[in-house]
């Protein structure tokens, strides 16, 4: 059940919200009959008032909901922000949501009751609702490698569509045809974006799109595996694959080595992130690197703005996406 916010009281009790936060912090001047009226109304309504919105002083403390802390992509992403973050003197409260509506309601519902100045959200936040109860309770919000367009938040990205159309361009002129991706849940944006630019990138090549070469809703290392033995065993076989992670591309990579495959010899792979992984595995992983260090960097000071003036306009930052060339792809074979 959706918890009342400060709007929700006033419109009940038919007073201003300046009035419900008077009320609240005990300020201002205010009779009897209308404190009472207030205190009665969110007596009914249930209203919780967040501990962060009754205390005036700051706490230095910025709330991060990301995916999951376990994938090196978010893990490098939160070092970045802590990192930046204690720069202005501010630390972080992390929060993994798994994609997950109840808990993105959970965790919304437990940072607005906490001593936080500003919320980053890093995660798909399924549930737009939970988004727009922080912004309704006049919580700072940024938006970190999601975008919500019909919202007023602060937003950094990559651009996403740009980053899939390198990864697939490059494997083109490598004079692969037969390109599959192994890709997300395609409902997320930015999922949608790298969809939608590996199939221009087929388009502008005069590559025919082949639906059974791509493969949805694969989230898992093991996801990755199992679609990638799928696609390989299909008659006309890819010998090129771009994933959308780099925890599916090295997902990719073990399945073909477990089929025989060489990599890159017989097989080629791009991804798309750039974290540890891609120099860590073997191959090392040609991908398309994320600057997830300036991103850190830009959301950081985007909330702080905010929190040190509430009414600064919102800005949309989209960064550039790079291709870096490593050891898992190569030349098609055509003998």
């Amino acid at each position: 059940m959706k918890q009342p916010t400060i709007y929700d009281v006033a419109k009940e009790a038919g007073v201003a919200i300046s009035t419900v936060s008077k009320v609240l912090n005990k300020t201002g001047s205010i009779s009897a009959k209308t404190r009472k009226k207030v205190e009665a109304t969110m007596l009914k309504l249930n209203y919780q008032p967040s501990v962060a919105a009754s205390v005036k002083k700051r706490m230095q403390t910025i709330g991060l909901l990301i995916p999951n802390i376990a994938d090196t992509f978010m893990a490098e992403v939160a070092r970045s922000i802590e990192d930046h973050g204690r720069k202005f003197g501010y630390s972080l409260i992390i929060c993994s949501t798994d994609n997950d509506s109840e808990k993105e309601l959970e965790y919304v519902s437990m940072l607005k009751q906490k001593y936080i100045d500003g919320i980053i959200v890093a995660t798909g936040l399924k549930n737009i609702a939970a988004l727009k109860e922080l912004l309704s309770n006049e919580i700072p919000v940024a938006l970190l490698a999601r975008d919500v367009p019909s919202l007023r938040v602060d937003t950094v990205t990559v651009d996403d569509f740009l980053g899939a159309f390198q990864a697939t361009s490059y494997l083109v002129n490598l004079g692969h045809k037969n390109i599959a991706m192994i890709t997300e849940d395609i409902n997320f944006p930015a999922v949608r974006a790298r969809f939608d630019g590996y199939k221009q990138s087929l388009e502008e090549a005069g590559i025919e799109y082949n639906e059974e070469l791509v493969s949805f809703n694969n989230v898992t290392f093991d996801d990755a595996k199992k679609s990638t033995r799928k696609l390989l065993e299909l008659s006309q076989s890819a010998t090129a694959i771009f994933a959308s992670t780099e925890s599916l591309a090295i997902g990719v990579m073990q399945a073909g080595r477990e089929l025989g495959l060489d990599i890159p010899g017989e097989l080629s792979v791009v991804g798309f992130d750039n974290t540890i992984l891609a120099t860590m595995c073997y191959p090392q992983l040609t991908t398309i690197a994320q600057p997830i260090n300036e991103m850190g960097k830009k959301v950081i000071e985007l909330l702080i703005e905010e929190i040190n003036d509430p009414k600064k306009i919102k800005q949309r930052i989209v960064l550039s996406p790079e291709l870096i060339i490593r050891d898992s792809a190569s030349n098609l074979k055509t003998s």
